[in-house]
């Protein structure tokens, strides 16, 4: 949770700001509205603001809403100034909070704000389902395991859990296991000591302290080497960890959170995953579908991000039309949401007409257009790979009024690769203006 605090807070802002920190939110601090909006726009992101209730809330506010910022607000004041507290809340402050700050209260508001920005968008029944056992078990202390291809959310169904569990008001902490060099992932858990190693010039606290009382989630858990599954075995059975160089164990109390894209029984069965810590973690097991078997989350999710990148852009709120409905729900989306999301993003960006129509949408795997009508099927037969691959690079261009970084962007290719493609097309003799973008 990324937290600006406005004003001095009549002279609590110290107190605040330490019960944020310890509630999980990372700080930064404005004098007045004019910083304040000046952070916003820079492009920090910020996902609550407390403000000083003795400034212009209404005035901030709307300058948030010219400005197009999307940002939650709470008022902060003096338990007796409830006139003040009345006028900010009009003024659309979504909570007052009396000061001295009370830690409880603190973190109420955090978790509030961050299950808000964290909210799972779907439609389909499945995800229905999965979300009413994820809601039934979130209040336990069993170890999760989310199963499921890259890009289906398994994250944001970590966050699902954590917000509805009793640690909501603690830190939810993710280490992406696959994105941390093995030489580096013991310390970036356990944490070490002054002088522990070349480099360790101060105490580094790790996750599994960091997230003590709340959430750790082990993304890609499948991807850690298996010499440190056992230390991991350990942290889990014991609730107690090591710092590197530390002389005494430290006692812990961490709800751990795994997902894996991999088959890991299979895992098991070869050697790279030990039997023991996939038993540890599968207490219970939730695996979430790929975005094609279910398809009712695909227009709802689309919607969703039209909405988000508009906003982000700066640019009037479109509908999405129901030809350009139909390519999205004939399509099999191999890369999942990420891919959805990305995908929406570029047609917020490539809409020309008062619609987002299906010129807009640019799918990137043609291979993974389901047939959706007889006539479209039939118009691709007798054509080649390359006839195809060829329509789609010169469409491409001509959507981007033939800027040839905008385009290899949206293909996903390089620009030389697509020079030496559009070279190619012309001395072919097709009309293409390659001197251009």
């Amino acid at each position: 949770m990324e937290l600006l605090i406005v004003g001095t807070l009549n002279g609590q802002i110290g107190a605040a700001s330490k019960i944020a920190i310890s509630k999980g939110g990372q700080v930064s601090l404005a004098d007045n509205i004019d910083t304040a909006l000046d952070i916003l726009r820079s492009g920090k992101t910020i996902e609550l603001v407390m403000i000083d209730v003795t400034l212009d809330v209404h005035k901030f506010i709307l300058s948030l809403e010219a400005s197009r910022i999307n940002v939650l607000v709470v008022a902060c004041g003096v338990a007796n100034d409830t006139s003040l507290a009345v006028k900010a809340i009009k003024a659309g402050a979504k909570e007052y909070i009396p000061l001295p700050p009370d830690p409880e209260l603190i973190g109420a508001v955090l978790a509030a704000a961050t299950r808000e920005n964290h909210a799972l968008i779907y439609g389909d029944k499945k995800t229905e389902a999965i979300l009413k056992m994820a809601k039934q078990i979130a209040p336990s202390e069993a170890s999760v395991l989310l199963t499921g291809a890259s890009g289906t959310g398994k994250e944001i169904f970590s966050r699902f859990i954590h917000d509805n569990s009793k640690r909501a008001n603690q830190k939810f902490v993710a280490v992406n296991c696959a994105a941390i060099p093995e030489a580096l992932l013991e310390s970036e858990l356990f944490g070490y000591e002054k002088g522990a190693f070349t480099g360790a010039v101060a105490r580094r606290i790790g996750k599994f302290e960091e997230a003590s009382g709340g959430t750790l989630l082990l993304d890609e858990i499948s991807e850690m080497n298996i010499n440190l599954q056992a230390k991991l075995l350990r942290a889990i059975q014991e609730k107690e960890i090591d710092r590197l160089g530390g002389k005494a164990p430290i006692r812990v109390d961490t709800r751990i959170i795994a997902t894996s894209n991999r088959d890991l029984e299979q895992c098991v069965k070869d050697g790279s995953f030990r039997q023991d810590l996939y038993y540890r973690l599968n207490v219970i097991n939730l695996n979430i579908p790929e975005l094609k078997d279910r398809p009712g989350d695909i227009i709802v999710l689309a919607k969703h991000f039209i909405k988000k990148y508009s906003e982000l852009n700066e640019l009037p709120m479109k509908d999405l039309s129901k030809k350009a409905e139909e390519m999205l729900l004939n399509y099999l989306w191999p890369g999942n949401v990420r891919e959805l999301e990305n995908t929406m993003h570029r047609a917020v960006l490539m809409a020309t007409s008062e619609e987002i129509d299906e010129n807009a949408v640019i799918l990137q795997d043609q291979s993974a257009i389901k047939t959706p009508e007889v006539n479209k099927v039939q118009s691709q037969v007798g054509h080649t790979v390359a006839e195809v691959e060829r329509k789609l690079i010169l469409d491409t261009m001509e959507s981007t009024s033939w800027n040839r970084s905008t385009a290899a962007t949206l293909l996903g290719i390089s620009i030389r690769t697509l020079r030496n493609k559009l070279k190619q097309y012309q001395e072919e003799g097709f009309d293409v203006p390659f001197n251009q973008g």
